[in-house]
């Protein structure tokens, strides 16, 4: 688990250290728009939702998923620094299209990993260490790139050609992974299935619907980065903010994770997709820009409380033995719908206005958050009915 939270870490750090300047180096040096972020974004996150299922499923039927990790991981660590070397958007586009085929790759395998090594009792607690790891290295990423550009302004290639190193830490990391990392009886957790591999059961994909609603709200957090920009933050301090944004999530999605192993999962995701609601809706309203950053700042939030308890949930109601398929089909549906939103949002945000495309994002995410109180079709064997 350590060793997987370092690599996490690592990565991180890398990808954290382009990607809040992603939205500047388009606009500002490339000379692209708003819609070209929408459609990098958008086209980035279908690639990688297009092999999560394949990947878990590869994952279930191997029942060694450290192949597929090793792929993902070096893919992604191998195409980043190209950035430093595009000349127009599309090239961009292509870039971040095979970066997120690795993240594709390996998310659904790494993910089952961790469920197989976390006990019962305390997932919550183990998914929240692994994404207070990652955020800790989104910490660590634009702290660099803001030090890096404060004492060459503008740099940007230079900048992203330096994202080979932690890229070479991660492949080191990934090599001393063990091949086999299941720990527990196949049938613990939810009855062992039969006949399709998809039969995740009733309460799996009710799950995953509400997941889905919710995701077609969540654009990529690029547009909130843009939005920073247009109200006069300088692209020296875009890094920074982001970097304290990661703060907030690294130190909240430890606590979030073991709220939810006590409280259960739906009542701390809910919470977390009010939050979210907030915030967007803030953002939609607000043209202050001490106001915006405290808001801005505020989102971390949303991630402590939801993205551990998000996947404890899903390891608590998915059948042992398909944990693989299980998370390639969450991880397909957050990508799908950000995907989706991420277009719908740049198309309201230049056709209509930054405002509508907020608080379109926020009306999702409250209906989300009824929605996912509706009884199960069926309750799990030892499931509280609110778990």
């Amino acid at each position: 688990m350590w060793l997987i939270g370092w690599i996490s870490f690592f990565t991180d750090m890398a990808s954290e250290m382009v990607y809040p300047l992603l939205p500047l180096f388009l606009t500002h040096v490339l000379g692209a728009g708003a819609m070209s972020l929408g459609v990098i974004e958008g086209a980035a996150e279908a690639a990688n939702s297009a092999l999560k299922i394949l990947s878990g499923r590869w994952s279930d039927r191997a029942k060694s998923p450290k192949k597929l990790v090793f792929l993902g991981y070096g893919l992604a660590s191998a195409v980043r620094p190209l950035i430093a070397i595009a000349q127009v958007w599309p090239q961009v586009l292509a870039i971040r299209f095979t970066d997120r085929l690795g993240k594709g790759i390996r998310g659904a395998p790494r993910d089952a990993m961790l469920a197989d090594l976390a006990p019962m009792q305390s997932r919550g607690r183990v998914f929240g260490f692994h994404r207070a790891m990652d955020h800790a290295g989104a910490v660590t990423g634009p702290l660099l790139a803001s030090a890096f550009l404060y004492f060459y302004p503008g740099r940007y290639r230079p900048l992203f050609a330096l994202t080979i190193i932690p890229g070479l830490i991660v492949m080191f990391f990934v090599l001393r992974l063990p091949a086999k990392t299941r720990t527990e009886p196949a049938g613990e957790g939810s009855a062992t299935p039969t006949g399709s591999p998809w039969n995740l059961g009733g309460s799996f994909y009710q799950a995953i619907a509400v997941i889905f609603l919710f995701s077609l709200g969540n654009a990529s957090d690029a547009f909130l980065l843009l939005r920073l920009s247009d109200l006069g933050v300088a692209a020296v301090w875009i890094p920074l903010l982001w970097s304290a944004l990661h703060v907030v999530k690294s130190s909240s999605s430890f606590i979030g994770g073991s709220l939810s192993d006590r409280f259960g999962r739906r009542g701390l995701i809910a919470l977390g997709w009010i939050v979210y609601a907030a915030v967007y809706a803030g953002f939609g309203f607000s043209s202050s820009l001490p106001v915006v950053i405290a808001i801005f700042l505020a989102y971390g939030l949303y991630f402590g409380l939801t993205e551990g308890s998000e996947k404890a949930w899903i390891t608590d109601i998915a059948p042992a033995t398909l944990r693989g398929t299980a998370f390639g089909v969450y991880n397909a549906a957050l990508g799908v719908g950000s995907l989706l939103a991420s277009l719908l949002f740049g198309v309201i945000w230049s056709e209509v206005s930054p405002r509508a495309a907020f608080l379109t994002g926020a009306a999702l995410a409250l209906a989300a958050s009824f929605l996912i109180f509706l009884p199960p079709p069926t309750l799990e064997r030892g499931q509280s009915p609110l778990r």
